[in-house]
């Protein structure tokens, strides 16, 4: 059992106008995931700072229940797709996404997750494939996408490859630092990075320690550096990992991981005043419930239906300007609307 962590109150600045957006994907993470970690954390989760709350139909074009690909999709670019589709309409036509629409508006963009990049959620803001698992074609995509700021794994599909490209050199060519460490990337003080540390993921909570936050914060200082403000999405992106796997232990550590990570990008946002962060899922997975537990002593009992996804809505959580936007239960493409509207891209 983990040992309980403190949280702070946060209280956004109200009324200011919206410069930036930080979206934040718990992959898989449903209210029962929230409400399980705040049980384990004995009744406390930064996550409890949010403003307003909402709760998204995750469904995708073609099945009820849909996975990362389909549900990444709709959130980044405002269309259901089908399942297994990455950033491609149901007929495999190129999508715009966040990324792309606050580029065309000046912005800079960025992404940071702790997964390999190849991935279905970044791939979705990056990349266009009807198959999320053709892997090796999905991660040159990232080539020449609009995002200036790059952090996750996945590093062995991207030099050493079979058609003896070297993506990083290419990234190189086009203007990006492409450093292969946390210290090399931490000496980096402006200009684009895709920062790659990891052959595939990165490590479990207990030997990354808090690199999400740290890898969103040093995006943030990045993009913040443009006058016209910035988009980011940051992913919680193993949640879905150990959902599948019905590794209670390991899904509670992810998902604490997550909920500091939202409590440094909160405090964040709160000093800059002019940011929203909306903090939500794509699906869930592992049916999982609540059946017992203590919350004194932070301890769960829960159960799995699945090793799959189950179909329930998941929870949209806003803070800082705007958010009061995010209230009620509608489509997850509505997201995409929502933020574009905001961001008045």
């Amino acid at each position: 059992m983990e040992q309980p962590y403190e949280v702070t109150k946060i209280t956004p600045s109200q009324g200011k106008k919206i410069k930036n957006v930080i979206l934040m994907i718990g992959d898989g993470m449903s209210l029962m995931h929230v409400y399980s970690a705040w049980t384990a954390n004995r009744g406390k989760l930064f996550l409890d700072n949010c403003q307003a709350v909402g709760l998204s139909k995750t469904y995708c074009a073609d099945k009820l229940i849909t996975d990362s690909g389909a549900g990444g999709t709709a959130i980044a670019t405002g269309q259901k797709t089908n399942y297994h589709y990455v950033g491609v309409d149901t007929l495999g036509h190129p999508l715009k996404s966040l990324v792309d629409f606050a580029a065309a508006k000046g912005k800079s963009t960025g992404i940071a997750v702790t997964c390999r990049l190849w991935d279905a959620t970044p791939a979705d803001f990056c990349c266009h494939n009807k198959d999320r698992d053709a892997e090796s074609e999905i991660v040159t995509d990232y080539v020449n996408c609009n995002a200036d700021y790059v952090f996750g794994g996945g590093a062995k599909l991207f030099e050493n490859r079979e058609d003896g490209r070297d993506l990083f050199k290419e990234l190189r060519e086009k203007g990006f630092r492409t450093p292969r460490s946390w210290d090399e990337l931490a000496g980096i003080k402006s200009g684009k990075v895709f920062a790659v540390p990891y052959p595939v993921d990165t490590p479990l909570p207990a030997e990354r320690g808090d690199l999400l936050a740290r890898a969103s914060l040093k995006g943030i200082d990045l993009l913040n550096q443009n006058k016209n403000g910035f988009f980011m999405m940051i992913e919680g992106s193993q949640l879905d990992d150990y959902g599948h796997f019905n590794d209670l232990d390991l899904l509670m550590q992810e998902t604490h991981d997550f909920d500091r990570t939202i409590g440094a990008i909160y405090e964040w946002a709160a000093k800059d005043g002019e940011t929203l962060v909306v903090v939500t899922a794509d699906h869930e997975t592992g049916g999982l419930t609540l059946v017992d537990g203590d919350l004194k002593e932070g301890k769960i009992v829960c159960k799995f239906s699945t090793g799959g996804h189950s179909g329930v809505m998941v929870p949209v959580y806003a803070f800082g300007p705007g958010a009061q936007e995010f209230t009620g239960i509608y489509e997850n493409t509505a997201i995409f609307d929502k933020i574009k509207k905001l961001l008045d891209l």
